[in-house]
Formats: structure tokens, sequence, C-alpha cells
């Protein structure tokens, strides 16, 4: 399966605090903020919501296509990916710039301060789905990127009949409500999280049975530690999240999961046994420090697998065959 991954391309600037933002912060002074907070603690990782997902697609036997804008400190970052059997012959280097940025602080509660440097990011609008062998092209993701990127890139998904993921999440803010309309309309899988689910019925004015039901195959909203729910041809399934060993950075795990599913769907799996895909590729992510920093064999994938959902033998007899054979093991 030719898949092509379209969105953010970034470095991620992870920082904790030692205590607690509201504590240092003045309600009555918030028109006027002016605060400062010490870290302890810093790590760069590689990110981007477009890379996370091909990254763990290559982990699960994919040759997936990166396509973006990326800046003049990327080429370390090219040789990672390609090193681990992501295809970056689509992403353009925009040597006058930086890559994207993410710097994050997290206090101890888990609350967060951020800020997104775009970068190259920016001139991803100037590229396009009709530059490529769009024939061979069997599926395209379209997740978090320069706005005007996702409504073009949706556009000319429609236009040439690519089947398309819609993964809009952070940029749900700045997408009109038409713009989201028109993406979820067109695509084949729309993939939020809860409260994105509801930003998407605010800015749009569906409800939610009309955003379910806008994408051709299946809705799927995941809910954190309580697993995911997929909506597809007037059936629900209820996705059991997979426990982790321990918990580490939640950075890239919904990322994670797409990967997932969508491997999936390539080996044409039910919905049931593509959403347990998901849970098991996003528990080693929150595993880790970051979103690139797990691993795996794809027999310690199955073992994992059968040491969560062991008790569905149906289930993990399909997948052992699936994976056994030549289309798992084609990269």
């Amino acid at each position: 399966m030719t898949i092509v991954v379209t969105g953010s391309i970034a470095y991620d600037y992870l920082m904790t605090f030692p205590g607690r933002f509201a504590e240092h912060i003045l309600p009555d002074q918030i028109h006027r903020l002016s605060v400062s907070f010490l870290v302890d603690e810093m790590r760069k990782q590689r990110g981007g919501c477009a890379a996370n997902i091909a990254y763990n697609l290559a982990l699960l036997g994919e040759r997936p296509k990166l396509m973006g804008t990326a800046g003049q400190d990327f080429e370390a970052y090219r040789i990672w990916l390609e090193s681990h059997g992501v295809d970056t012959s689509l992403v353009r280097t925009e040597t006058d710039l930086f890559t994207a940025s993410f710097f994050v602080s997290t206090d101890q509660d888990g609350n967060q301060i951020a800020n997104f440097y775009t970068g190259a990011m920016a001139r991803a609008r100037e590229l396009s789905l009709y530059e490529l062998d769009h024939d061979g092209v069997d599926l395209v993701v379209i997740s978090p990127n320069d706005p005007e990127a996702m409504v073009k890139y949706a556009a000319e998904c429609q236009a040439l009949g690519i089947p398309y993921v819609y993964d809009p999440s952070q940029q749900i803010v700045r997408l009109s409500g038409e713009e989201l309309t028109m993406g979820l309309e067109g695509s084949s899988l729309l993939i939020v999280n809860e409260y994105e689910f509801e930003m998407l019925r605010e800015k749009t004015g569906l409800t939610a049975r009309q955003i379910r039901t806008a994408p051709s195959d299946a809705c799927i909203v995941t809910e954190g530690a309580q697993g995911s729910r997929i909506w597809s041809q007037g059936e629900v399934y209820s996705i059991p999240p997979a426990v982790p060993r321990c918990v580490d950075d939640p950075t890239g795990v919904g990322d994670a999961y797409r990967a997932g599913l969508i491997k999936g769907l390539a080996l044409e799996l039910s919905w049931s046994l593509s959403g347990r895909l998901g849970s098991i590729a996003a528990t080693y992510a929150l595993e880790q420090p970051g979103p690139q920093s797990h691993s795996y064999t794809l027999e310690e994938f199955i073992s994992r697998f059968e040491s969560h959902f062991g008790d569905d033998r149906p289930a993990s007899r399909t997948l052992s065959s699936v994976f056994s054979g030549s289309t798992w093991s084609a990269s």
C-alpha cells in the first residue's frame, strides 16, 4: 500500500517545570501577564505529526512517503527517518529557514504552556499532490500542517479521487467552519480526540451524527486512557486501551495510534482489529520520552498484542497469520 503522509515536520523542545503554573499566575493581573518559569529539564526530540505517523508506519512494516517542507537543519533528521524506513523524497528543504519547532513547558500537574514556530512549514502550501504519480497513491494522510496546505490537499484529493484520512486536530482553531466541513465531507476517515470532536461541532455547526457520517468509511474518536471508538456504516466499535508498562511522555501517542489503525487498513483487517493495533502502537509511544524514541520488532509487537488481547483468540490468530505473511514482511 502506497501511503503519502502530509503534515508537520518539527523539532520538539520539551521542558519540565517543577512547580505549578497556577500558583504563579495572578487572575486579576491576567490582562498584563508577565511571568517567567525556570525549568529544570529540557529535551530536544524529533517530532511533527506527519513525521511521527510516518515513523510509526515504518516500524509496522510500511514504506510511507513523507510529504512536507523542512528547514536547513533537517539533514540529520532526514537520515534518521530514512534509516528507519521512511521515504523522504517528497520533503522539500528550505535552506533559508529552520525546521518548524514546538516549545512546551509542562508543570507537575501536567498543565502545558506551548509555542510553535512555523518556520519552513509555512511553505507546505507550495507543494501539490498533482506533482506526484497520483495513480500509484492508495491513501493520503492530511495531518496538522500549514492551514492553507491542508485545505489545498483535501481539495486535490477530492479532485484526483484519492482516499484520504482527515486529521485536523491542532489546526481546528485556525481553519474556518467552511474549510473544516469541506475537508470532512470528502474524506474517507476522520480521526480526532474527544475535545477536538466537540470543537468540530462548534466550528462547523454540524451535529455529532453529521460529523460521524460525513467520512465515507469511518469516524474515529480517541478517548485517552479509555481507548477509542469507531463509527462505520451504522456500527459502533469500542476499542479498549492497551495498558502501558510505564508512563513517560504522552507526546506523539495519538500519532502512533493513527499509524497502527492505518496499518490495519493496509492489511484489510476489521475495524475492531485495526483499532486494537492502534492501541498497541500508542502504548509503545507512551512508554518512552518523545514521539520517536520507541522501537520494536514485529515479533515483539505481536507478543504485546497477544498479552493484552489474548482473550480474543480469533483476533490473535488472524493477526499472527497476517503478520507472518508476505504483506507484513514487505519492508
